[in-house]
């Protein structure tokens, strides 16, 4: 047999199921490549409920002798994991060769509108989920399986506590502006520490209860308050005491009513941030650990990039899966929404395009923190960054990082297609 009439034989004898997804139901629609209904049910979206949907859509399978089976379901928060899960690795399941999949809510929502003055109901949902199925709609990557979604759940929590700190340390700077205005608007060359956040400048913000205390304290105090906080880590605590005295005197002056208050607030922020920056370190060890024994050449394929380590490459892989998903790097890009929307009208082109930002956020939000670490690593990012860097006047670092990350797509596609490691001069292949 032909290879197209294989694929057309497969076609036809594939069952093509839609469910779709709630906290407490799961309603199912079941079509043949012609588009005859076969099978529509719901069951609660719980064990029990997904068992008697295995034994339907097995029963009709038999029943319409039907060898294969394509199951979409909209990624609907976290309510989808469980079903999709048991679908995709049920070993009675595994005999049809099931591609179980979680779409893009928003895809599903623009196919939807092709139906003309369709109701809004749960079976015309899964039906048009079906539908989505049937018609080769579907340009995601299958569901990977239990391995994959326990890396996928610590890379993912990782960002949910790096974007809780950045929420914090946003916030924290309000406070530390109430108290001590002058601090927060210095020019970086002229602040007085490189981490506003540091250990140092914790206990400046919180152990002198006012600004007096500071501005009055003696240069000798303050001198080897710095030192014993820094643990003679500042290279001239002098002009640093000197910097914070000035600043102190130029900031604006509260009711001494406030200052308490104040140093309960950020003394409280600044635990949150280090308890949260613990609990980073704890998961990236768990990554670390995670990663060992999944994907282990495409592992080694990203890691061999200057300044992608463990936890950048996991995050990439864990949202990836598998790069034959996708056909293109330009494919692999749209995924993870590093794309951008044309902005033109007749002979006008605007300069600020914005990033589309519909795709998969968390492989976004590695793909650039690779891409930015890779360029402090790599001359030619370096060299790239900088030339997008000087080719506008606003938005400079956005724009350059954004544009560097989609540059790092084609080289994690080509690495990663290719089965190689990086090379400064060339490419070369893993042995």
């Amino acid at each position: 047999m032909k290879g197209g009439d294989l694929m057309k034989n497969n076609i036809l004898s594939t069952l093509y199921v839609g469910i779709d997804v709630s906290s407490k139901t799961n309603v199912l629609c079941a079509l043949d490549f012609e588009g005859n209904k076969l099978l529509n049910l719901k069951a609660l979206n719980n064990q029990p409920g997904a068992e008697s949907i295995l034994d339907s859509i097995i029963r009709c399978l038999d029943s319409n002798s039907l060898k294969y089976v394509v199951i979409a379901l909209e990624s609907t928060s976290f309510y989808s994991t469980h079903i999709a899960n048991f679908l995709a690795s049920n070993e009675i399941l595994l005999a049809y060769k099931p591609l179980v999949y979680c779409l893009n809510p928003k895809t599903v929502a623009n196919y939807r509108k092709t139906f003309v003055d369709m109701d809004k109901t749960d079976p015309l949902d899964a039906y048009v989920i079906a539908d989505f199925a049937r018609c080769g709609k579907i340009t995601s990557k299958p569901w990977r399986g239990s391995q994959f979604l326990a890396l996928q759940r610590l890379t993912r929590h990782r960002l949910h506590l790096i974007e809780g700190i950045t929420r914090e340390k946003a916030y924290m700077v309000s406070n530390i502006y109430l108290k001590f205005s002058e601090l927060t608007v210095l020019d970086k060359e002229e602040r007085p520490f490189s981490n506003t956040y540091g250990v140092t400048s914790s206990a400046i913000l919180t152990e002198y209860l006012s600004l007096d205390d500071i501005t009055y304290s003696s240069v000798e105090d303050l001198v080897a308050f710095i030192r014993d906080k820094g643990k003679n880590r500042f290279n001239d605590p002098n002009r640093t005491a000197q910097v914070l005295q000035k600043a102190a005197r130029d900031s604006y002056r509260l009711d001494k009513i406030l200052y308490e208050p104040l140093n309960v607030a950020i003394a409280s922020s600044f635990n949150v941030v280090k308890a949260l920056e613990d609990e980073v370190k704890t998961i990236d060890k768990a990554i670390e650990r995670n990663i060992k024994g999944i994907n282990p050449t495409e592992y080694q394929s990203l890691i061999s990039i200057p300044g992608v380590g463990p936890v950048l490459a996991s995050g990439i892989l864990s949202e990836i899966g598998t790069i034959t998903s996708f056909d293109s790097h330009n494919s692999l890009a749209k995924y993870a929404g590093l794309t951008w929307r044309v902005n033109q009208s007749g002979n006008y082109s605007s300069d600020e395009t914005r990033m589309t930002k519909t795709g998969n956020k968390y492989l976004r939000y590695y793909l650039i923190e690779a891409a930015n670490s890779v360029k402090n690593h790599v001359p030619e990012y370096k060299e790239y960054y900088y030339k997008k860097y000087g080719e506008v006047t606003t938005h400079q670092h956005k724009r350059a990082l954004a544009l560097t990350s989609r540059k790092f797509v084609r080289l994690v596609f080509g690495l990663l297609t290719k089965n190689q490691i990086y090379s400064n001069d060339k490419v070369g292949e893993i042995n």
